[in-house]
């Protein structure tokens, strides 16, 4: 959908939508589905009045409310759904797209978006996954890498990048470690995404001590010459693992100058990436502190040898660092006190029994909340970082999602504060989360009490 017919179907909503306070009674409109008795952080305050869902989907507030069904859910959170914009499900297929929303939805995503990745063609992935059902929301970006990966011209790399955002790709995403681009290319492919009123997804080009400031520096810059607002993919594994306050000072200083800069971090001490990647590349060991053997084939207990390093280096296997590498204390910590940090999973499980997948694609977001609730964060905080900021920073295709509000789409993860944790391994990432007791997706039951229910996800693009 353009933004301008995107634009026109909320403002027509909201004119024929009822003013009555905020309160709605059954005599005035039916509802399908009642949730009695939790707790909400809505418009700025803790609020514990009944939350019901229309028959198209809506959420509707107010007391002393009737439904077709109601579910009692006290001593429970009621929120928005998780948005994950940093999801990652490369392969799209009828095989994985299950697996891979299964493990989303039980760790309370009602919306998963490749932003770091994506597609190379929009209209070909948008076809290929519109013939699935779906358990949650799905969305990509346009994936630079891939295009270039196919295409040698800047012109028709160019032309395809428009192609795609025009066709509804969400952002522009490009991996600059991985595949190293000139900066000047860059700025081309984000003044596309500034035109189109997208933001650009940006893996940062460094991540060793020496230089990882440098990438930085060059998000900064793009966000500058191209006007286009800049999210920097977890930050604390590529730009802020050694020097993460001088990272968030520069970008403060960006963000004060006017530019629109944003960051996510997953809420693990450890990173993963394919052996395959220039970033084992020559001088890795001296670069990151580590050994063969500290290397773990993830969805196993196997650690690497030399020689099984070199066997692996020429195949897709993803190797996980050992916990500790990125410390929380000076990482994760330091960006989640930031109001322009949100949280990113930068995963997916894609594969059962055992996946090759790093856990913070079954567990990132009940180990984040869970994390947060132990070092007494203030919950309303950590959940504007899963909701409201993802919202924020996709606007505003995502404008009637990740918020509580009278005719909202019904999008909703309620969770137990006490027993929500995240149990995904690096030997065994195929777990599910503990504590999400139900997930709504356009107003229908996703899952509930560990079972999963209707596949309401719909696409979302332009």
């Amino acid at each position: 959908m353009k933004r301008r017919s995107f634009l026109g179907v909320l403002a027509a909503t909201s004119l024929r939508r009822p003013q009555i306070g905020g309160r709605v009674t059954v005599s005035e409109r039916g509802l399908a589905l009642l949730l009695r008795g939790g707790r909400a952080w809505r418009s700025g305050r803790w609020d514990n009045s009944d939350i019901g869902v229309d028959a198209a989907g809506k959420l509707r507030f107010g007391t002393g409310l009737r439904a077709e069904e109601e579910i009692d859910v006290s001593g429970k959170i009621v929120s928005p759904g998780f948005i994950d914009v940093l999801a990652d499900n490369g392969a799209n297929n009828a095989e994985s797209v299950p697996i891979f929303e299964k493990y989303k939805v039980f760790d309370g995503v009602t919306t998963a978006l490749q932003m770091h990745g994506g597609t190379a063609d929009c209209a070909a992935f948008y076809g290929r996954l519109g013939t699935l059902s779906h358990a949650i929301n799905y969305g990509a970006s346009t994936f630079v890498m891939a295009i270039r990966q196919r295409t040698a011209s800047f012109e028709a790399r160019r032309r395809q990048i428009a192609r795609n955002l025009h066709e509804g790709a969400l952002g522009v995403s490009h991996s600059l470690e991985y595949q190293p681009a000139p900066f000047e290319e860059l700025v081309e492919y984000a003044k596309l995404a500034r035109a189109y009123d997208r933001p650009v997804f940006l893996h940062l080009r460094y991540s060793s001590a020496e230089r990882e400031l440098d990438g930085v520096d060059e998000a900064i810059r793009l966000a500058q010459e191209s006007g286009a607002r800049v999210h920097i993919a977890h930050l604390h594994s590529t730009g802020g693992t050694f020097r993460m306050e001088e990272a968030l000072a520069r970008i403060r200083a960006g963000i004060a100058s006017g530019l629109e800069i944003t960051v996510c971090v997953y809420p693990y001490s450890y990173w993963a990436t394919y052996l395959s990647s220039l970033r084992f590349g020559p001088g890795w060991q001296r670069r990151y502190g580590l050994t063969y053997s500290d290397l773990r084939v993830v969805g196993t207990d196997e650690r690497l040898t030399e020689k099984s390093f070199a066997r692996y280096r020429t195949t897709q296997t993803l190797v996980a660092v050992p916990e500790g590498a990125m410390p929380l204390a000076t990482t994760v910590d330091l960006a989640l006190a930031q109001d322009f940090c949100l949280i990113g999973s930068d995963g997916g499980i894609q594969r059962e029994p055992r996946a090759n997948s790093h856990p913070r694609g079954a567990g990132c977001f009940a180990t984040a909340l869970r994390y947060a609730v132990d070092r007494r964060l203030p919950l309303e905080r950590i959940l504007d970082k899963v909701t409201a900021l993802p919202r924020q920073v996709m606007r505003p295709v995502l404008a009637t999602r990740g918020t509580l509000e009278e005719g909202a789409v019904g999008d909703l993860t309620v969770f137990d504060p006490t027993t929500l944790r995240g149990n995904a391994t690096v030997e065994n990432p195929n777990q599910v989360s503990s504590g999400i007791d139900l997930v709504l997706v356009q107003g229908r039951i996703a899952c509930r009490a560990g079972q999963l229910g209707c596949r309401s996800g719909v696409p979302i693009r332009y």
